[in-house]
Formats: structure tokens, sequence, C-alpha cells
């Protein structure tokens, strides 16, 4: 009997050492750094893509759109935030927007002055903070905004269109702005690029209702590859962003590979005919898309990101803790991101805001989400380092 238990201790040792070497390679697999697509990405800018992929799972960078620009009852003033009046603290990612850049404007399409938004970006990296930038370019076909959904468009912007030197004389003015995103010691400001976003809508010039998945694809290659590889603009993250979607088959139909994305995203809202006596409809659609997106991102191994969210002046007063939070909590995203707060608006008769403001009937229930371990605020992703790898 002794050669079948010595036999059997040693089956056993040898199992042992090899579980061993597994979950050492696991670990190293785990904290293995990830690179961004852009080979030639400055040091800063696979820092943060790294740090935002390692901390998954751990937190969640809470943003906010236009955050130091504005907020209720007040606008450009030094160090102001909605945000940091409620909570004590600025965000951990602050969302901005280019359109009408591309008409030679000096405001964005929400009337922030381009030259304060540089001076407000540099505020936010300086912070610790990440930035993200969208662009609602105009409809080049029409000469209308980007809520002109006219088939023909992305068509006619690809070589041999029409509107394509019209539409490089854009991305160029477009590179421009980016190309000036540095700090004092002239290091290039990381930025998280979120361009043709919500392509799963039908109310954009390049969403899926007006142009083939091929012609989708064909606008970004023209777009990366003028940032990327005309202009050396190697502080970008790319960020691949669809509205609602309704399987994975659906997400992908119009990616552009792995080669040319860094973080996968979604961008869906709150309404309040979302509410009824079965549930929230809301919190059940980004249950499934946010699984459906941490599957993908997975096998992809990309970045996944709530890129948009909120609820229109917040009337459920516990809407952060007790919607918002446990979906965060549920499923790995880098970070969210909600909306502005414009206050009055032309024609509105309702505030438009999507972060409480003092005194608004969600406001202590915001506190008490910001406070919860895995939101990450400013003062969080300093101390992170997020821009070292």
């Amino acid at each position: 009997m002794l050669p079948l238990i010595n036999s059997t201790i040693n089956m056993k040792y040898s199992l042992f050492i090899i579980l061993l070497f597994q979950l050492s390679i696991s670990g190293c697999m785990n904290t293995q750094k990830r690179l961004p697509v852009n080979p030639t990405a400055t040091k800063e800018t696979a820092a943060l893509h790294n740090n935002l992929q390692q901390l998954l799972g751990k937190a969640v960078l809470f943003g906010h759109q236009d955050d130091l620009a504005y907020g209720i009852g007040w606008a450009y003033e030094a160090d102001n935030s909605d945000v940091k009046k409620i909570t004590g603290d600025y965000p951990a990612l602050y969302g901005w927007e280019l359109g009408n850049i591309e008409l030679g404007h000096a405001k964005n399409l929400d009337s922030v002055p381009f030259a304060d938004m540089k001076k407000f970006i540099l505020q936010g990296y300086k912070q610790g903070s990440v930035i993200s930038i969208s662009w609602h370019a105009n409809n080049p076909l029409t000469g209308k905004s980007a809520w002109d959904p006219q088939a023909g468009t992305v068509a006619s912007i690809l070589k041999g269109g029409n509107n394509h030197e019209t539409f490089k004389v854009w991305l160029k003015i477009v590179a421009d702005f980016l190309a000036d995103l540095k700090d004092e010691k002239g290091v290039a400001i990381p930025v998280l690029f979120r361009p043709w976003h919500e392509l799963t809508g039908n109310w954009f010039w390049w969403c899926q209702n007006v142009c083939s998945p091929e012609e989708f694809k064909q606008l970004w290659y023209l777009t990366y590859d003028y940032m990327v590889n005309e202009r050396k603009l190697n502080n970008l993250l790319w960020v691949y962003n669809t509205a609602e979607f309704n399987s994975k088959n659906h997400y992908l139909e119009r990616y552009p590979g792995n080669a040319f994305a860094d973080v996968i995203s979604f961008d869906a809202y709150q309404h309040a005919n979302q509410l009824s006596a079965s549930g929230n409809e809301f919190v059940k659609q980004v249950d499934e898309q946010l699984g459906m997106l941490n599957l993908l991102a997975d096998s992809l191994q990309k970045i996944p990101a709530f890129a948009e969210t909120g609820y229109e002046t917040i009337p459920q007063a516990n809407w952060w803790t007790n919607d918002l939070l446990p979906l965060l909590k549920k499923h790995k995203v880098s970070y969210v991101l909600l909306w502005r707060n414009a206050g009055k608006m032309p024609g509105k008769e309702k505030l438009h805001y999507y972060v409480p403001f003092e005194g608004d009937v969600s406001a202590e229930d915001f506190k008490t989400f910001v406070a919860d371990p895995k939101i990450w605020m400013a003062t969080d992703a300093k101390k992170a380092a997020l821009y070292k790898q």
C-alpha cells in the first residue's frame, strides 16, 4: 500500500503546483498593462488607458458635462461647480463638446467659448480628473445641425464624395483644438475622444437609419487616420459609443474593429414614462445592456463605459442610490457621465439639469451616492495618479 500512498501524494502535490502556476498566470494577466490602439500614444495617455482598465470592478469615475462652465443660477464663475456645491468635491471626469467649432464659431453649440473650454480642460487635468470630448458636427451636406439625419450625408464626405474636402477642413479645425490641449510644461492632455456617438439612434446624420454599416466604418477610419496618422495626435483614446442596442450583434454591426477603439460604451437616459407598476424599464434595459457590454469588453479586451446618462430634473428623490448605483455596482464600467445642468432654456418651462443643485429633491441622495466607495470623485482620481504608470 505504501507505493500507492506515495503515488497519491505525488499526484496531489503535482496538481497543487499546477494550480499555483495557473493562479500566478491569471494574476499576471489581470495586472498586465493594456496598450492603447495607437502604438505611439503618449506615456500619459497609455497610463490612463491602463489605469482605467485596472480600476474596473474597483471604481467608477463620476463625470458631469460642462461642470466647470455653468450650472443652476450661475455661469463662468471661477472654481464653481454644482457637483462641488453639493458634495464638496469635483467630478473625476469632465465632458466637453466641440459642436460648431467646424464652422469657425467662437462658442460651441451650448454657448461655451472654446477659449474658456481649453482653460477648463486644463483645470480638470491638473485636478487629476479625466477629460471626455464629443463632437456634434453640423450636417456637411445640408448645412443644418447634427440633428438632421439626411441620407447620403456620410457618403458625401468619404473619399470621392462632393463634401470630402470640406470635411477634411473640419477635421483640421478639430485637430487643431485637440493639439492645443497641453499643460504648462507642454505635455499633451489625454482625451477620451468620442466621435460619431449614439450611432444606433436615428437622430444624427451618421446614425444607422441614414448610412450603411460600411459607410459608418469608413467615416470612423477617415477620422482616425487623419487624427492619428496625419496629425500625430497621440493623446487620444478612442471611444466607440452607441445609443440603445438589442443584442451583441447589433452593438457590433458598425464597430470599426479592435485596432480602432479603446473604449466601448453606450448612452441611455431615464424618462418618466419608463416607470410603471411593473417596475423601472430604464433599470431593466440598462441592466441588460451593461451585461452585454461587459461580455463584449471581456471578449474584445476593451474598456467598458456608461458614456451618457441621467434623469432630467431628477424628480425621484432616491434615484441615485435606488436606480443608478446598483447598476454601477453590479456591472463593470470605468466611468459614468451625467449630462449638463443647462438651467433655464428658451421655450422650456422647467429647468434642464441632470445633477442636483442645493435644495433639490435628490440632493441628499446624491451625497450618499458619491460617498459610496465605488464612486470616485476628483480627489480619488488625484490620489490614484491616473496619468502615471
